[in-house]
C-alpha cells in the first residue's frame, strides 16, 4: 500500500476525535499532507469513522482528483476534497485539515458570527479572528474558493455560514488542538454573548499583533521546508536493498589472493555529486528540523536513566583529564559513553546497553571492531617480542610490502605514529624534495591538527579561525582553495609561482571530510594535471580512504597517482601507532635522514614507537585478512543497504534530509552544518550554533536507539555488517524518525 503512514494519520485523527465526541457518524472530513509528493490522504465520503481502516483511506492530489493505487476498498473520497486541495496549493506549512460539524462552532455558523481576539491563545494558535467563510452548498467549487480565500492570510480555524468549522494544523496533532481550541473558544464566546450581549472584551490590539506575530513565523518557518525542498530520492517500498551478505558468499568462491583491482573496491556507484550538492543546498536553505521537544527529553532521559555508570565515570575523568575524554570521537552530547566491549558490529557500555556501531573508532576497523583472527596471530608476535624493541623487527618490512602489493605506486613506505605526524612528514618531505615551500590543501579538510595544516578547517574559507596558539608563520606558507574549486585552485597556483612555488597540493580523495562536500568523480585527475603543469606534488592523504575503498584505495578507484600518499587508521588495523607516508622512490628518499648513504635533501622524522612489532604486525595481519575476505567490498554493500534503506525512510517521512555514501563511508546530512562556509558569512554566524546543536541532539537520539554514529551525521560501515544488522539499524532510524517535528 502507497504512502501508508500519511493514511494512518488519518484513521488516528478520526479516532482520537471520535474519542472526544467531535465526529458523529459520518460527518465531517479529515485529510493529511503526503510528504513530498503533491498529494494527500482524506477520509472516504459517507463511511462511519468508528470503523475507518487504513487502506480505506483515499489518497487525492493537489487538483482534487482521486488517484486509486488498487489497494484495500478503493472507496470514493470526500466530496470536499476540493477545498483541502485548494488548502494545500494555498499554504504550503498546512500539513493537516480538519473539517467537523461540532456543536457550539455550528452555533455560530448558524449566527454567522466571527470570533473575535478573546485570548492571546487563541491568537496564537488559530490566527487574528476566526472568520466567517461565505455560505455555499456542500462539495462544490465554490465552497472551497471561498475557504481558500479566507485562509490565505494566515488564520488557521474558520467558521463556514450554516455548515461546520475547518481547523488548520502543521501537523496532524496541531490540527486536532486547533480544532479543539476552536470549540473551547466558541463555548466561551456563545456563554459571553448571552450573559452579556454587545459587552464582550477583546485582548489588546498590540498583545494580538505579537500573538499573530509568532503565528506567522511558524508558519513561514514551516511552509520553508516545503517550498524550499527538493524531490527526495525515491525508493519503492518494494525494492530489494543491495545485500552485503550475497556480495560475502560471492567471495567466499572466490579463490583468494587476486591483488587488488581483481578484487574491486567499496562504491558500487559513485554518487551524482551535483545532485548531492542540490540537495545539500536545499537542506541549508531550509530550517533546520529537529525532534520534537517532547521526544528531545525523552532522549535526555535515556541517558540519565540508562547511562549512570557512562557520566560517573566520564564526570570523575574531567577532574583530570581536560574535558574528559582523550579523543574528540568521544565527545558526544549530552555527555561521552564509557565502552567496555567492542565486537563486530556493536559495542556495549558500562551500564550493558548494546549498540550498532557505525563509528568503528573512526574508520580503521573495516574487518569490524576486536576481529579475532588478527588479533590471535599479533598476540603471538607480541609474546615473543613485546610490543616495542627499538631495533628492526620483521614486520616492519613485511608491512611495507603487503602496502605495495596493493597500492604499487607506494614504492617506499615510512611508518610513523599517525595520520597527523604522517601529514607533517608529508608535507616537510615535499618542500625538501621540490625545494619549494607553499602548500596548498582543500578547505574544510582535516589534515590532522599539525601546525602547518589547521587552516580552513571544517568551514572552507575560515583560514585561521581554529588556529589558536599556533605563530602566524607556521601557517604563513598555506594556503586553501574552495571544495571543488578548480580555477581557484590553478589561481593559488599561479600567485605561488611569485612566492617560490607550491611544493604539494593536499586533498582528500572523496572530498573534504571523508566526503562530507563530496568531490566530483574526475577531481583527482584534474588536480594531478595542475600539479604537473606547476611542479607541484600531488598527496592523497588516505587515512580513511586506505583501503577502506578497496584494497586499491583511492588511488587505484579513481585511477590517479598521487606522488605522496598518506595512511593511518586502517594500516594497523585499529591497534594504535597508525599512520605512515609513502610514495615514488626517489621523493621518499629524503625521509632516509641520510642513513642510506645518499646525498641531497634529507628531512628529520622519527618516533620511538613508530614501527613498532605490535603496530606492524597488526597492520599486517591486517590488510592480509583484509584482502582474503575482501572485507572493503563487503563493507561497502553494507553502506550501500543502509544509504539506500535510510533514503527511503527519508522519503517516507517527508524530511529534508539527505543520505549518500561513498561506499562503506555512508554520510545522513540533518542539519547541513558541515556545508555552511564564509562564502555566506551572516548565514554562517546566524545558523551555525542551531545547526551543529541539531546534528548534536540527532546523534545523541541515534545513539538512546542503539545506534553510535560520528557526530550524528556520517557512519563507517564494516565486514560485520549483515543484512540482518543493517536492517536492524534501519527499524532503529525508523523510530527516530518518526519523532521528528511535524512528521
Amino acid at each position: 500500500m502507497q504512502h501508508r503512514l500519511s493514511r494512518q494519520h488519518v484513521v488516528d485523527m478520526c479516532r482520537t476525535m471520535l474519542a472526544r465526541g467531535y465526529l458523529k457518524a459520518t460527518e465531517g472530513n479529515v485529510s493529511v499532507r503526503v510528504p513530498g509528493h503533491r498529494l494527500y490522504a482524506v477520509t472516504p465520503s459517507n463511511y462511519d469513522y468508528d470503523r475507518m481502516r487504513v487502506e480505506d483511506v483515499c489518497i487525492v492530489d493537489f487538483d482534487g482528483k482521486h488517484v486509486p493505487d488498487g489497494s484495500g476498498a478503493d472507496l470514493k473520497p470526500s466530496i470536499e476534497c476540493g477545498m483541502h486541495a485548494n488548502i494545500y496549493r494555498e499554504r504550503p506549512d498546512v500539513n493537516a485539515v480538519v473539517h467537523t460539524h461540532q456543536p457550539y462552532a455550528s452555533a455560530l455558523a448558524f449566527l454567522r458570527k466571527p470570533i473575535p481576539a478573546l485570548t492571546d491563545e487563541q491568537v496564537r494558535f488559530l490566527g487574528r479572528e476566526v472568520a466567517i467563510v461565505d455560505y455555499a452548498p456542500s462539495g462544490t467549487g465554490f465552497l472551497a474558493r471561498n475557504v481558500q480565500k479566507k485562509m490565505a492570510g494566515g488564520d488557521n480555524a474558520f467558521i463556514i455560514a450554516n455548515h461546520g468549522i475547518v481547523a488548520l494544523g502543521t501537523d496532524p496533532d496541531r490540527a486536532v488542538f486547533n480544532m479543539a481550541l476552536l470549540e473551547k473558544v466558541s463555548i466561551a464566546y456563545l456563554l459571553a454573548l448571552t450573559s452579556e450581549a454587545g459587552k464582550v472584551h477583546t485582548i489588546p490590539a498590540a498583545i494580538r499583533e505579537i500573538a499573530f506575530g509568532k503565528l506567522r513565523a511558524d508558519e513561514k518557518r514551516i511552509a520553508a521546508q516545503i517550498t524550499e525542498a527538493v524531490e527526495p530520492v525515491r525508493v519503492p517500498a518494494d525494492e530489494e536493498l543491495p545485500s552485503a551478505d550475497a556480495t560475502a558468499a560471492e567471495i567466499a568462491e572466490v579463490a583468494p589472493g587476486a591483488e587488488s583491482a581483481r578484487l574491486g573496491y567499496a562504491i558500487s556507484e559513485y554518487p551524482d555529486v551535483d545532485d548531492v550538492m542540490r540537495r545539500l543546498k536545499a537542506l541549508t536553505a531550509q530550517p533546520v528540523r529537529g525532534l520534537r521537544h517532547d521526544a528531545m527529553l525523552d532522549v535526555l532521559n535515556y541517558f540519565d536513566t540508562k547511562c549512570r555508570a557512562s557520566k560517573e565515570i566520564t564526570d570523575r575523568a574531567k577532574r583530570r583529564i581536560p574535558g574528559g575524554v582523550q579523543h574528540n570521537l568521544a565527545f558526544n552530547y549530552p555527555f561521552p559513553l564509557a565502552v567496555d566491549k567492542a565486537e563486530g558490529a556493536h559495542l556495549v557500555d558500562r551500564d550493558g546497553n548494546t549498540y550498532i556501531d557505525f563509528l568503528q573508532a573512526g574508520g580503521p576497523t573495516i574487518l569490524g571492531s576486536n576481529h579475532g583472527p588478527v588479533n590471535e596471530r599479533v598476540a603471538e608476535v607480541v609474546r615473543d617480542s613485546g610490543p616495542v624493541t627499538g631495533l628492526f623487527h620483521e614486520y616492519e618490512l613485511k608491512l611495507a610490502e603487503i602496502i605495495h602489493r596493493y597500492l604499487p605506486h607506494v614504492e617506499m613506505y615510512r611508518s610513523l605514529g599517525s595520520g597527523t605526524e604522517a601529514v607533517m612528514a608529508a608535507v616537510r618531505g615535499a618542500r625538501a624534495f621540490t625545494a619549494k615551500k607553499m602548500v596548498i590543501k582543500v578547505g574544510g579538510a582535516y589534515h590532522g591538527w599539525s601546525d602547518t595544516m589547521v587552516y580552513g578547517l571544517r568551514v572552507p574559507g575560515t583560514y585561521r579561525m581554529n588556529a589558536k596558539g599556533i605563530p602566524f608563520g607556521a601557517t604563513s606558507r598555506t594556503r586553501e582553495a574552495f571544495p571543488h574549486g578548480l580555477g581557484q585552485l590553478k589561481r593559488k597556483l599561479i600567485e605561488n609561482r611569485l612566492r617560490g612555488g607550491t611544493a604539494a597540493v593536499v586533498v582528500e580523495p572523496v572530498g573534504p571530510e571523508s566526503g562530507t562536500r563530496p568531490a566530483p568523480r574526475d577531481f583527482n585527475a584534474k588536480v594531478r594535471e595542475l600539479c604537473d603543469e606547476f611542479g607541484a606534488l600531488l598527496i592523497f592523504d588516505e587515512v580513511v580512504t586506505g583501503f577502506r575503498l578497496g584494497m586499491g584505495g583511492a588511488a587505484g578507484y579513481f585511477g590517479v597517482t598521487p606522488d605522496l600518499t598518506v595512511l593511518g587508521k586502517a594500516v594497523s588495523g585499529g591497534y594504535p601507532m597508525a599512520g605512515g607516508v609513502g610514495g615514488r622512490a626517489d621523493v621518499m628518499a629524503v625521509f632516509g635522514s641520510g642513513l642510506d648513504g645518499r646525498s641531497g635533501a634529507h628531512i628529520q622524522v622519527g618516533g620511538t614507537l613508530s614501527a613498532n612489532p605490535l603496530s606492524c604486525a597488526a597492520g599486517y595481519f591486517a590488510i592480509e585478512e583484509m584482502a582474503r575476505t575482501n572485507a572493503p567490498v563487503i563493507a561497502g554493500r553494507a553502506g550501500d543497504r543502509l544509504t539506500r534503506g535510510l533514503q527511503r525512510l527519508i522519503d517516507r517521512y517527508g524530511l529534508p534530509y539527505v543520505a549518500y555514501n561513498q561506499g562503506s563511508i555512508v554520510h545522513l546530512e540533518c542539519s547541513g552544518v558541515m556545508l555552511l562556509d564564509t562564502r555566506s558569512p551572516l548565514k554562517l554566524l546566524r545558523e551555525n550554533k542551531t545547526r551543529k546543536r541539531l546534528m548534536e541532539q540527532m546523534g545523541a537520539a541515534y545513539t538512546a536507539h542503539g545506534i553510535i554514529t560520528l557526530a550524528g551525521s556520517r557512519m563507517y560501515t564494516s565486514m560485520a555488517d549483515t543484512d540482518a544488522v543493517i536492517d536492524d539499524a534501519l527499524a532503529r532510524f525508523d523510530q527516530v524518525f518518526a519523532l521528528v517535528e511535524g512528521v
